[in-house]
């Protein structure tokens, strides 16, 4: 399984690697659910680590109904972690209907070719995130799908989880997320059966990591 460190500053990154994450999750403002890191943090993280870098593109803190400006303000993130060498993004949209906002998270995949692109818990602000993975997996251009099952937790999301991991099939990697940790991985695992986890202490506590 993929083990994804969620992380905010150089240090836990160096950290997680050193602990074994396959991969990282690079954010600012965790409290906040996580905003675009700096443009130094991600230069620093893709040319130091040997671990693939994905890149959370959020311009605030909030819901996920954006402005042009904003949408615009995402594009020129996006070009300059292609710039420097991240292997994804990490973003997501939402109508004020509480759905994916397709159009937007379609035009920023495109954006972002040949990156990876993780559409990340706005879907869990959806009133079904089953049925937002079917129209995801039509999109054609999103290779994961970060989520908790609508629920605080993983395993309190789990039936949820189930479902969208055997609709995914190879199609989308569906990332686990949830209070997931080094310590309950197993049951976490067991209950679920997905390919990937993510997790602020996935791979243990890694310093101001929450």
């Amino acid at each position: 399984m993929i083990l994804e460190a969620c992380v905010e500053t150089f240090e836990q990154c160096r950290e997680a690697q050193k602990r074994g994450a396959d991969r990282i999750e690079l954010c600012a403002d965790l409290a906040q659910d996580g905003l675009t890191p700096s443009r130094e943090l991600i230069k620093r993280a893709v040319e130091q680590l040997d671990i693939p870098i994905r890149v959370m593109i959020r311009p605030r803190a909030g819901d996920f109904v954006y402005s042009q400006g904003e949408i615009e303000e995402m594009k020129i993130a996006i070009e300059f972690c292609k710039s420097v060498g991240a292997e994804g993004v990490v973003f997501g949209a939402c109508t004020r209907a509480k759905t994916l906002d397709l159009s937007i998270i379609g035009e920023l995949a495109k954006h972002a070719s040949p990156l990876k692109v993780t559409v990340h818990k706005a879907i869990d602000t959806c009133h079904d995130p089953v049925e937002e993975l079917k129209h995801l997996e039509a999109l054609g251009t999103i290779d994961a799908v970060l989520t908790s099952g609508k629920e605080l937790t993983a395993i309190g999301g789990k039936e949820c989880l189930k479902a969208m991991v055997i609709m995914a099939e190879d199609e989308i990697e569906v990332i686990a997320c949830g209070k997931v940790t080094n310590e309950n991985l197993v049951l976490v695992h067991e209950l679920i059966g997905a390919k990937a986890y993510h997790g602020k202490r996935i791979v243990g506590e890694l310093g101001g990591a929450g």
